[in-house]
C-alpha cells in the first residue's frame, strides 16, 4: 500500500513499546484493553440490568473506562520516560474525554481526537458539493456527547440552511428525528439517540445482535485479507468496521502542531472557562486553533439549557468515572453509576457494580477480588 502512494519515508511495525517509543515526537494511542471479548462484554452486561450496552457510554463505557485508564497511564510513563521532551500524546482511545483527562491530570502533553467532528465535515461537504476544508464544525459537548451550533461555510454559518434543505439526509444514520433537529436547531452526534431514543434503542439491543461481534467478524476477515502481500489498497470490507476517517483527523492534528499552523480542529482539552457551567479541569470536545504549543479552543457562546443539563450531568459522571478507575473503590463505581443518566437508579447501579467488576476482573487489577472470581 505505502510502496503504491509512492511513500519515501520508513515504517517500522514493533510490539515492543520501549522501542516504539524511543525518541518519538508524537505517540497516538488506539487500544482495546482486553479485545473484542471485552467489548462484547460491554454491550451486554449491562442489558441484563435493563440498561443501554454501549461500548463508550453507559454502564459499558464506564467497564471500558475501568480497564483502559490504568494501561493508558502506563504507556504515556513509559513515553515521559523514553520519548522527545517535548512530545505530544494523541489519544484515540475510548472513553476519549475520560482518558484525555486521566491523562492531563498526570501532567502528560496530550489532546483527545474522535471521528465523529471529521465525519460530520465530510458528510456536509458532500451535500453541499464543496471541498470539506471550507467546512468548519463548531461544535460543543463532551466527547460522544456533543452539538453542532454553527457550520460556518467560508465563515458564513449554513447551518440553519441545512437543516431545512437537508434534514433528512442529516438525520439519516443518527437515529434521530428530523423534527427533534429542527426544534433544538442544532444538530447531534449519533451518540445523542441514547438519550433522546433510550427506550427504543434498549428495545432494539434487546432483540438484536451486539455491534462487538459483527465488529469482530468484520476484524478476522480483514486480517485475512491483509495477509495478501499482493493487496495494494484499502479493501471495502474496512468501511463497514466504523472509525471513519481517523487517518485524516489524526494526520491533521499531528501536521498542525508538527507545522505551527494554527489550523482548527476539533478536539478534547480542558475546558478553561470555554464552556460556562462547567469546570475548569473538565475535558470538552470543542474546536480550537493548533500550533507547536498546542490547542487554544475557540470562544464558545453560552450552552443553550437542554443542551448543558445534560453536558453537567455526563461532565460529572466521567469525574467520578475517572475516580473509580484510579483508585479501585467499587463505593466509587456505584456512584459513577448513580450519576450517569442512562442509569441513575439504586437497583441497577448496585447490580453492575458487581456484574462490570466481575466481567472484567482479569483486566482490573486495582479492585479488591470479588468472591468466586479467579
Amino acid at each position: 500500500m505505502l510502496r503504491r502512494q509512492g511513500y519515501d519515508g520508513t515504517l517500522t511495525v514493533t510490539d515492543d513499546l520501549d522501542r516504539a517509543l524511543d525518541g518519538a515526537d508524537f505517540v497516538l494511542i488506539q487500544i482495546r484493553v482486553g479485545g473484542q471479548e471485552a467489548r462484547l462484554s460491554d454491550e451486554t452486561v449491562p442489558l441484563a440490568c435493563g440498561c443501554i450496552g454501549q461500548e463508550t457510554t453507559g454502564a459499558g463505557g464506564l467497564g471500558k473506562a475501568l480497564r483502559t485508564v490504568p494501561v493508558v497511564l502506563e504507556i504515556a510513563e513509559r513515553t515521559r520516560e523514553l520519548a522527545a521532551s517535548d512530545a505530544w500524546i494523541i489519544d484515540f482511545t475510548n472513553p476519549v474525554g475520560i482518558v484525555t483527562r486521566a491523562l492531563l491530570d498526570a501532567g502528560h502533553r496530550a489532546l483527545g481526537l474522535c471521528n465523529v467532528a471529521i465525519t460530520t465535515q465530510r458528510k456536509i461537504a458532500q451535500l453541499l458539493g464543496i471541498e470539506p476544508e471550507r467546512v468548519l464544525i463548531d461544535q460543543v459537548g463532551l466527547n460522544h456527547l456533543s452539538w453542532v451550533r454553527r457550520v460556518p461555510v467560508d465563515g458564513q454559518d449554513v447551518l440553519p440552511e441545512l437543516i431545512a434543505e437537508h434534514g433528512q439526509e442529516l438525520t439519516r444514520d443518527s437515529g434521530l428525528s428530523r423534527r427533534l433537529v429542527e426544534e433544538l436547531r442544532v444538530l447531534p452526534s449519533y451518540y445523542l439517540h441514547y438519550f433522546y431514543e433510550h427506550d427504543q434503542v434498549l428495545a432494539e439491543q434487546l432483540g438484536g445482535v451486539p455491534r462487538a461481534a459483527t465488529v469482530a467478524e468484520i476484524e478476522r476477515g480483514l486480517l485475512e485479507l491483509y495477509r495478501d502481500p499482493n493487496l495494494t489498497e484499502k479493501p471495502a470490507l474496512l468501511e463497514q468496521r466504523g472509525g471513519a476517517f481517523y487517518s485524516e483527523a489524526a494526520i491533521g492534528l499531528v501536521g498542525a502542531i508538527a507545522a505551527d499552523t494554527g489550523a482548527v480542529h476539533v478536539v478534547d482539552v480542558r475546558n478553561n472557562g470555554t464552556v460556562g457551567g462547567l469546570a475548569d479541569d473538565d475535558v470538552v470536545e470543542v474546536p480550537a486553533r493548533v500550533d507547536r504549543s498546542g490547542a487554544t479552543p475557540l470562544p464558545q457562546p453560552p450552552v443553550a439549557p437542554e443542551l448543558l443539563g445534560l453536558i453537567q450531568h455526563v461532565a460529572a459522571y466521567e469525574r467520578l468515572a475517572l475516580e473509580a478507575a484510579l483508585s479501585g473503590d467499587p463505593v466509587v463505581v456505584h456512584k459513577a453509576l448513580l450519576a450517569h443518566p442512562l442509569i441513575g437508579q439504586e437497583a441497577p447501579a448496585d447490580e453492575l457494580v458487581d456484574r462490570l467488576l466481575e466481567a472484567g476482573a482479569k483486566h482490573l487489577p486495582q479492585f479488591p477480588a470479588r468472591e468466586g472470581v479467579a
